[in-house]
């Protein structure tokens, strides 16, 4: 009973720490609803000098000006890839997670769903290839509109199938930032 008491204080604690946005350094994004506020927490208190990197890459880049392409931010503890490319139709959509890097992802201009699913209820249909630091999934999981309003981060326990299309919205712009899982 003690432990479970424990937990559910830290998850409480890390849900107002999120809350709270003292996390952000000014940036003016929300994060996503979807987001485990508690994974959050300890990466973020793990590594807090690039996660300050990265949300000031976020918060100093003219992200809807950005080229293509990628930028470093941290050496290999964080990079980013900005995206203008067409969105999927959901059955060409891949349920993924990921080992070695957390996903940052942000719609900077358009519209997308993103399904996120527990890893745990995932049937793995491509095992973790660590060269690529991903495996691919089956799953049920919840869909969420991805607009510039808000990010989203997926962690080592999150699947998620990015990029499905929403009328209207043909091509996307996107950032996505690769932060480095503190274990």
């Amino acid at each position: 009973m003690k432990n479970i008491a424990l937990a559910q204080a830290d998850q409480k604690a890390a849900e107002q720490w999120v809350k709270s946005k003292v996390w952000n350094n000014g940036l003016l994004i929300d994060v996503s609803p979807s987001v485990n506020a508690l994974e959050f927490y300890k990466q973020y208190n793990a590594n807090k000098a690039v996660w300050d990197k990265v949300f000031a890459f976020m918060k100093n880049q003219d992200l809807k000006n950005l080229a293509p392409g990628k930028y470093p931010i941290d050496d290999k503890n964080a990079y980013a890839s900005i995206t203008h490319d067409p969105s999927k139709t959901l059955e060409n959509a891949k349920w993924e997670s990921h080992q070695k890097y957390i996903d940052l992802q942000y719609v900077i201009i358009g519209e997308e769903k993103i399904g996120v699913a527990p890893v745990s209820t995932a049937t793995v249909i491509n095992p973790y290839n660590p060269a690529k630091d991903a495996a691919n999934y089956t799953a049920d999981g919840t869909y969420y509109l991805a607009t510039p309003s808000q990010f989203f981060l997926f962690f080592p326990p999150d699947a998620h199938r990015p990029n499905i299309k929403v009328d209207g919205y043909d091509t996307v712009k996107k950032l996505v930032i690769k932060i480095k899982v503190v274990n």
